[in-house]
Formats: structure tokens, sequence, C-alpha cells
């Protein structure tokens, strides 16, 4: 049997798998295999699967990587390099849609899995700020920062035009913690305290600030923070 009729097989028991049975019991490397199908005609992609992964670390890291970096260090094509990126992109915009256009957002519980939406796959640090008209409802859900949180001076002055730009009737604020924790730090505190000041002349209340760390959420509002910064 030839190496091309051998990696066609494999193609097609992996392609009949995932039609059968989801993603739910493939590895990680197997994901991969399977999107590298679609752009690596007629070569065997399980090794370069594996090394792809290796080089990034995780199949999280390699999904949120720049398709220049996926390209340049797992020396695959740029046409490869760009399906897997687009993933972990698809998937916020997937989870933002089932939503809806205007969701209505009147209890930290449902503010909280709003902002996981947001957040989805992503590795930095990132800073949205969600515009609510005055039933509640999501006007816009601006990303306003991407970096790190001690980087926050700029926050008040383009919080305050991105609120007013989109008719904002209160605010939510929102941001992650790639590495994993939910405790709010000291610059959390101050920038919000900072924003919170910034929105008073303007009578934008800010009535949440939501700390996403994987699928997990913590809320000012429900541990009684924002009470103490709200002056």
């Amino acid at each position: 049997m030839s190496e091309l009729n051998v990696h066609e097989g494999h193609r097609g028991r992996i392609k009949e798998r995932y039609m059968d049975e989801g993603l739910d019991n493939f590895a990680d490397h197997e994901v991969i295999e399977l999107l590298l199908f679609y752009s690596v005609p007629q070569r065997d992609t399980n090794a370069l699967a594996h090394r792809m992964i290796k080089e990034f670390g995780t199949l999280h890291d390699l999904l949120e990587a720049h398709p220049r970096d996926i390209a340049r260090r797992c020396k695959v094509s740029i046409n490869s390099a760009i399906l897997i990126s687009l993933v972990a992109p698809l998937s916020r915009r997937y989870l933002k849609q089932k939503w809806g256009s205007r969701p209505v957002l009147n209890s930290s519980t449902i503010a909280g899995n709003y902002a996981l939406s947001l957040f989805a796959g992503r590795i930095y640090e990132c800073f949205y700020i969600i515009c609510l008209d005055s039933q509640n409802r999501v006007n816009h859900a601006a990303l306003v920062h991407e970096g790190t949180i001690n980087e926050a001076p700029v926050y008040p002055r383009i919080i305050v035009e991105t609120a007013l730009r989109h008719k904002a009737n209160s605010i939510i604020l929102a941001h992650n913690h790639p590495g994993g924790s939910l405790k709010a730090s000291g610059a959390d505190i101050d920038v919000t305290r900072k924003i919170c000041q910034a929105m008073k002349p303007i009578s934008i209340n800010v009535v949440d600030h939501i700390i996403v760390a994987g699928d997990r959420y913590t809320s000012f509002a429900e541990q009684g923070l924002l009470d103490s910064l709200i002056i």
C-alpha cells in the first residue's frame, strides 16, 4: 500500500470519528491534525500537530497565537497558520452572538456569564467596557485596552469617551486574569476607583467590575467592593 493511501485512510478515519463522536474524545494534537487536513494535502500531519502544540506549550496558547508567529515558529504555510488562528476569534464571535444583539444584563450572574463570552480563549489581559441603556440592555461592548492593568492611566479618558459615544446610561467594567487568579489586585481596585470618579461628573454609573479567569468570574458588586469606591 502506498504512503499516500495510508495517509488518506488515516484522514478518513479521523473525519468519520469526528462526524460520529464530535471533538470531546479527541486528544489536543488530533484537533490540530484534523484542521491541518484542510491546508496540508498529501502529508502526515500527526507529527506536525504534536510539534506545533509543543512549540507553544498548550493547545490554548497555539490557538491564540498570531498567524505570523505560528507560521514562523512551526514552519508551516501562512494558510495553515491562518486556519489555526481563526478558531479562537470564531469561538468568541459564536459565544457573543448566542447572547443576541442586545442582551439584558440585570444581575451580576448574567453579567459575569456575558463577560466569559468576551474573554473566551484570550491569553493576554484585555479590558472591556460594556455600555448599558436605562433598561440594562447592552448598547455596545468595547475592547478598550490590551496589556497589563498597570498601564491604566489611559483608561478613564478612553472609557468616558466610549460611554458617551455609545449613549450609556450605566457601564460594566470587565477584564481578565490570564494567570488564573480571580482575586482583585491593588491595581484592579485603583483603576476601578479612578473610573468611578471620572464617570461621576457625567452621571454614568459603574454598576459592576467583572474579573474573568478561565471559565470563572468574580464580581465587584457581589463582593461589595464597589460601594467603597463610589464616593
